[in-house]
């Protein structure tokens, strides 16, 4: 069983087989960057490019407020919103302290947005914001593992994008109106159905390195959902205090 599920074990035995599979297949035909794809959001070459695609979206054009998350693989993506003006926020790993996203302001940043967007420069350099002191976000990016057409993702299975995605939207700071990309690899996007649970949100828009692939109708967690969070993730991730049985 995943670290943040107490319901499904074979939804998560199939999820892990997904990870395995498109982990091994990246790897094997040398798309994976350093340090491999096994167990991470895998870094990719071409991730540079899907980026570049992902910034010709209308999507992208019209969004003022970006929450990203922390993967290298989303790094090009990161720099890219600094880069174009748009206020950034990402989350401090694991959650782990009151105020669970860095804030990123172009207009604030006295250091390289190269430097400031990665895990490393964010905790040194970008100041932490409660969920109360945030702004509506216009689009989300997400890392995945694997992706289906419906817009189904996968991630490294431990269920941090789902939660901040949750918290945000039990805060109204994510809507319908909100979209949600995630930039992979072609190998990433997978022709079979993904298994989902009613805590998994779904992606809007897929775009690789070659194509962008718009997916069906939206669906988010109603916001959070305790019963299939362990109370040992519960215990750890001070923002979900408020929300404790």
């Amino acid at each position: 069983m995943t670290e943040n599920s107490v319901i499904g074990p074979a939804v998560d035995r199939a999820k892990q087989a997904v990870r395995e599979r498109v982990w091994t297949l990246l790897d094997n035909a040398g798309v994976a960057l350093p340090p491999g794809a096994h167990g991470r959001i895998p870094h990719f070459a071409g991730a540079d490019r899907a980026a570049q695609r992902l910034f010709e979206l209308d999507e992208w054009r019209g969004a003022d407020v970006v929450k990203a998350n922390p993967d290298w693989a989303q790094h090009p993506v990161r720099v890219g919103a600094l880069s174009a003006g748009k206020l950034l926020y990402m989350a401090v790993p694991r959650l782990a302290t009151l105020e669970p996203f860095y804030l990123l302001d172009p207009p604030d940043i006295t250091v390289a947005f190269e430097d400031i967007s990665t895990g490393a420069g964010a905790r040194e350099h970008a100041p932490r914001v409660d969920v109360g002191q945030m702004r509506h976000v216009d689009l989300v990016v997400a890392g995945s593992v694997a992706v289906d057409r419906r817009g189904v993702r996968v991630g490294k299975g431990a269920g941090y994008s789902d939660i901040e995605v949750a918290l945000l939207t039990e805060a109204g700071l994510i809507g319908p109106e909100t979209v949600v990309v995630t930039t992979v690899h072609q190998l990433q996007l997978v022709e079979d159905d993904l298994p989902e649970t009613e805590h998994d949100f779904s992606v809007d828009v897929i775009v690789t390195p070659d194509e962008v692939i718009r997916c069906g109708p939206p669906r988010r967690p109603p916001g959070i959902m305790l019963d299939h969070l362990s109370q040992e993730k519960i215990r750890a991730i001070p923002a979900l205090a408020r929300f404790s049985r």
